[in-house]
């Protein structure tokens, strides 16, 4: 393996060139290694080595006929590691049959170069697939910092073409969740900022990932409250719209309980509780506002209804309506209240408050603390990898026991 020396002040782009042939490579490197860093392997296993290494390249230039592991084998364990799945390859290759080009590509290959190498070919070709990489990268960056801003089903559907960055609305059977924090600016008044932040974004952060755990659209934060909805850009169906955004609103609930008994365990004596309400029924959605600048967003009636009956929830509860009552009544458990007088509304709506045990058994808590050691250490089994999750609620189970086996004794 052989590697030139890049400039320490300028990051020079990585080439991977690999080829059995040590001739091949030795011209490789000198076309290339005056304005590129090049790295060179003689078989597919040491070219997979050096692509999920500490400085992957950013490109391949792979020959196909190797032993031992082809170049197309090599491309499909490229393609199917998230770790090397976006680095382009170019084929090198003395095969020129439309079959065998065609082959490569549907593997996932962005080029052929044919054999005896060209230099300006090759040349060219790494300079315009190192600019189309270039440019591939800057869209998905900026797709991830617009999805910061905007709901994540909204970025997709103007990348993919879905949607248009115009004036247009249209009316739809939407279910709308709203949710706020009881009291908000009156418990928060003699907060220290910091401690206001701290909470306030733990809280964004746990809910914003329910909401895309279950497929909502976040359409804004006011304040300390959330708007969400389901059915649009994409829907699954009224019933199945509904169903979906209480069971959102559930797993809030209960995660709120969770984060409740974090943050106790942190030493704050500072939680929130959170109220929710949700309808369902027809709504404008679409993108509202000017011609320089507008906002994808809900407007109604509906919406309405479903920010009054928010207000009317108590503390932890969760109420809804009637039309998304008889949606969901197969799966969820309601009492009804007397009909709500809601600001705004002519006539008192019938509406009802789910039933739900948002107590965490013990056994079934995420949040915990743990002693062991002499030391204490706060764990939120939702924050671990997955594959630490079962270890680690093992291990504190076991020590619950040993503790308790220590008391009885």
């Amino acid at each position: 393996m052989n590697s030139t020396t890049a400039d320490s002040s300028v990051r020079r782009h990585r080439i991977l060139a690999v080829d059995d042939t040590p001739d091949n490579l030795f011209l490789i490197q000198a076309l290339l290694e005056d304005r590129y860093e090049v790295v060179t392997a003689e078989d597919g296993a040491h070219a997979l080595d050096e692509a999920a290494g500490e400085a992957p390249p950013d490109l391949i230039l792979l020959d196909i006929m190797m032993p031992g592991m082809d170049g197309y084998e090599v491309l499909r364990r490229l393609r199917a590691s998230p770790a090397t799945s976006e680095i382009p390859v170019i084929f090198l290759t003395a095969l020129a049959s439309i079959e065998e080009e065609q082959f490569g590509l549907d593997l996932g290959a962005v080029d052929y170069i044919t054999k005896p190498i060209s230099p300006p070919v090759l040349l060219a070709r790494v300079n315009t697939h190192l600019e189309r990489s270039i440019n591939a990268r800057h869209l998905r960056s900026l797709s991830e910092k617009l999805g910061r801003y905007l709901a994540p089903q909204v970025v997709q559907s103007l990348f993919d073409g879905s949607r248009e960055a115009q004036l247009h609305t249209q009316r739809k059977p939407l279910t709308v969740f709203f949710s706020d924090i009881k009291d908000f600016t009156a418990s928060t008044t003699r907060w220290q900022p910091e401690e206001i932040t701290f909470l306030l974004n733990s809280y964004f952060s746990e809910m914003s990932k329910i909401v895309a755990e279950h497929g909502g659209t976040l359409d804004k934060f006011i304040g300390d409250a959330m708007v969400v909805f389901f059915g649009d850009p994409s829907t699954r169906g009224v019933k199945e719209d509904a169903l979906q955004c209480v069971r959102m609103a559930v797993a809030m609930q209960r995660r709120m309980a969770e984060l409740q008994s974090l943050w106790r365990q942190m030493g704050s004596d500072k939680c929130f509780e959170i109220r929710c309400g949700i309808n369902t029924g027809i709504c404008d959605v679409g993108n509202f506002g000017s011609d320089y600048r507008m906002d994808y967003t809900i407007i109604g009636a509906e919406v309405n209804k479903a920010a009054r009956l928010e207000q009317a929830a108590e503390p932890g509860g969760i109420l809804i309506s009637r039309e998304t009552w008889v949606l969901v009544r197969e799966e969820f458990a309601a009492d009804q209240l007397a009909p709500v007088a809601l600001k705004g509304f002519p006539e008192p709506v019938d509406a009802f408050v789910l039933r739900d045990d948002l107590h965490v058994e013990e056994g079934a808590r995420k949040v915990f603390q743990w002693d062991r050691l002499g030391m204490r250490v706060l764990v939120d089994l939702d924050r671990l990898p997955a594959a630490e999750r079962d270890l680690v609620a093992a291990h504190a189970a076991e020590s619950r026991a040993k503790d308790h086996a220590s008391r009885v004794h």
